[in-house]
């Protein structure tokens, strides 16, 4: 699922957008083959943002927790804002960022990063019991 923030015209917008094999909808933003795409071309993360984002999680007392229940860090994904000023300027911005982490095939949680303020805003962890029957 990819987010999709931005301000047009004073109103916020915000919206999910769930793909299929990859590809990009008309205009969007995905995850294709190469990493996360926009039509057109790819959007790079560096490294140091990668670092960044993932040091302000690690400081976080429930991402320790997980950590030490067996999670382990598998990528982050910025969230990107465009603002559309009035005079039709655009700026992208990531503010946001999700850390992914996952634990052996039972466990995944999703880590919301606030880039900006340095600190977690939200922690969704989801889990799979999988009962084999003979």
């Amino acid at each position: 699922m990819v987010y999709a923030n931005g301000v047009a015209n004073g109103t916020n917008t915000e919206s999910g957008i769930m793909l299929n094999n990859g590809g990009c909808p008309r205009g969007g933003y995905g995850f294709g083959r190469q990493g996360f795409e926009r039509r057109g071309g790819s959007i790079t993360v560096s490294q140091e943002y990668k670092d960044k984002v993932i040091n302000i999680a690690q400081n976080d007392s429930d991402v320790q927790n997980l950590i030490a229940d067996g999670y382990n860090i598998t990528g982050v994904r910025p969230i990107i804002n465009t603002i559309v000023e009035a005079d039709g300027t655009v700026t992208m911005k990531a503010t946001t960022a999700i850390v992914m982490l996952s634990q052996n095939t039972t466990g995944r949680a999703f880590v919301t990063v606030n880039v900006e303020e340095g600190k977690v805003t939200e922690i969704v962890i989801l889990t799979r019991t999988v009962i084999e029957k003979p």
